[in-house]
């Protein structure tokens, strides 16, 4: 009999040139990649943030000459408040079988005679006058456990200008540190890791308040980086470009001056809580003439933590001074922006003064490798691939 469906294998259709253009390479936002290199533990993304956000704020109170204050405070959210803050009403599960921490009964029960013959184990060896480990929390107690934390980093530095905020903490190597300058951080990366690892595991923005000492007011702004914005550009797209919820002005009562830093992010406290304190006491001793207050603050009160580093001397190093870049070091694209940013009109003057270790006979002799260059030429109308060329001898 014959059937429905013919025993012939059916016709792949050949594989040719698909209609819809593909996006090429470069359209890869620099979020993205950063995002990729995020896949890191939890715990050591919890780290990584208290550290950029410390180190950062130590780096504003010293560009000022001011005696670091640094308050850093980490906030335990569990599960029932995280999703009232996303969004989601909280409710009893349905299906205990769908999640990660699900145990049957059969496992339960072996589970607890574990239990029971490691306190068996315990017992003999108090009684036997040994030392006593505290037992490993079992993998259904781990699994919910609170997992998300709210870290916030208050300072006492320089501040930031109210219109710069969004792309100082929303645009991916938007940094303020360019110059050849002794700091801790470059390129502004660590306040936008932090804040792309908050946009992965929690969704929620980050939020900023700061205010400069010449100011009378305080700067908020509540922000995220948008991964899938797009802006023009002469032609080009980028999407490397801040997503603003809230930015505004307040009164600024007490006349502070600094910045206050609050993000929400997944992490592991109980795996990298000591590494999170030896961080703390390695910059208290490295730097003896800052303030830390760190604080962990924990729905159970018995786990909270409060440590106070007290300052040991009021004498800072002295503000480390810019320095001008060195012939050798230059590129095409620093050459192209010391030109837009330099105040001399000459070739001869740029040289002179932009760049350390030539003066004007050495400068004059740069200049005469390159017939094409003359000495009083006006800097700004000059081909920059020919200075970097002449620079090059």
């Amino acid at each position: 009999m014959e059937t429905g469906r013919s025993s012939e294998s059916p016709e792949v259709p050949k594989k040719g040139k698909s209609k819809t253009p593909r996006k090429p390479k470069d359209s890869i936002l620099k979020q993205s990649l950063f995002s990729l290199s995020l896949s890191l533990l939890p715990g050591k993304c919890l780290y990584t943030t208290v550290r950029e956000l410390v180190e950062n704020a130590l780096d504003s109170a010293e560009s000022i000459s001011e005696l670091p204050v640094v308050e850093i405070t980490i906030e335990e959210i569990g599960r029932g408040k995280f999703n009232s803050m996303i969004g989601l009403a909280d409710h009893e599960r349905r299906d205990e079988a769908l999640y990660d921490d699900f145990e049957t009964a059969k496992a339960r029960e072996k589970r607890l005679a574990k239990e029971a013959r490691v306190l068996e184990i315990q017992a003999k060896n108090a009684a036997l006058g040994k030392k006593v480990k505290d037992p490993a929390a079992t993998k259904a107690v781990k699994g919910r456990e609170a997992s998300y934390y709210r870290v916030t980093c208050k300072d006492n530095g320089r501040g930031m200008p109210h219109d710069d905020i969004p792309n100082m903490f929303g645009r991916v190597l938007s940094g303020t540190k360019y110059g050849l300058k002794q700091t801790r951080g470059k390129f502004g990366l660590g306040a936008k890791m932090a804040l792309i690892w908050s946009k992965m595991s929690t969704g929620l923005p980050i939020e900023i308040t700061s205010s400069m000492n010449s100011q009378n007011y305080t700067s908020f702004c509540r922000l995220d980086i948008d991964i899938h914005k797009y802006i023009t550009v002469l032609r080009l797209l980028f999407r490397n470009v801040p997503h603003i919820h809230i930015h505004e002005k307040g009164e600024n009562k007490e006349r502070w001056h600094g910045a206050e830093i609050q993000i929400v992010i997944e992490g592991n406290w109980t795996t990298y809580r000591s590494k999170i304190l030896h961080y703390m006491r390695q910059m208290a001793v490295i730097t003896p003439y800052a303030q830390f207050l760190f604080q962990f603050v924990s729905d159970s009160p018995e786990k909270n933590v409060t440590i106070r580093f007290t300052r040991r001397t009021d004498i800072m190093p002295s503000v480390p001074l810019e320095t001008k870049y060195h012939p050798s070091a230059v590129d095409i694209l620093l050459i192209k922006r010391l030109i837009t940013e330099t105040s001399k009109q000459t070739l001869l003057q740029f040289l002179q003064h932009e760049f350390v270790n030539i003066g004007k006979s050495h400068a004059e002799r740069l200049i005469g490798e390159n017939l094409k260059l003359i000495a009083f030429i006006c800097v700004r109308f000059l081909d920059k691939i020919k200075l970097v060329g002449s620079m090059a001898y």
